[in-house]
């Protein structure tokens, strides 16, 4: 049975976060486990704090509290290393009673991974000038020229020929191929 690496989110006592990342990591490496437990990672953002005399501090500041994210395949081996980490005090999304956790949806922990940096937005630009064929919606099947790229609305403008006319339309970067 394959299993897919995931992510899952691990409680802990709050202000620990960091002591709970460097023993899980001292953990997976001293019992071997690397093949399944692949990244640990405490959420934190640097934000500038105005004192009371005006002048301004940059701290770092956890975005969850009492919460670390571990990337991992869950094996009773895995998921017995980080419940029996110190001062794990259980998995989000489990029940306990031996009940697995659940992991979290793609697109949450994307979120999260693009807002600390660790992930980067995927960008178009390289779609400038190219030719596309539309794959969904009415004009499926139309071949056109992008003039235009949003990388933050993941959208692209494509120039369709229609009766001798260049006709710009709005597409979603998921409605088009590159050819």
């Amino acid at each position: 049975m394959s299993q897919k690496v995931r992510w899952y989110i691990i409680q802990t006592y709050s202000g620990y976060e960091n002591a709970v990342k460097l023993d899980l990591e001292r953990r997976v490496e001293s019992m071997g486990m690397s093949d399944f437990i692949y990244r640990v990672i405490v959420p934190e953002e640097t934000v500038i704090e105005k004192k009371a005399d005006g002048k301004e501090k940059e701290k770092v500041k956890q975005l969850f509290p009492g919460y670390v994210f571990v990337e991992m395949i869950v094996t009773d081996e895995s998921w017995f290393v980080v419940r029996n980490t110190p001062r794990v005090t259980g998995f989000l999304g489990s029940s306990g009673g031996g009940t697995k956790p659940v992991p979290l949806a793609p697109d949450e922990i994307n979120q999260i991974l693009l807002k600390v940096g660790i992930m980067s937005k995927p960008t178009y630009d390289h779609l400038m000038g190219k030719t596309v064929e539309i794959i969904e919606g009415a004009m499926k099947g139309t071949k056109g020229k992008v003039i235009d790229v949003d990388n933050d609305q993941e959208k692209v403008v494509v120039e369709i020929d229609m009766f001798g006319r260049a006709v710009p339309s709005d597409y979603k970067v998921t409605e088009i191929k590159e050819i």
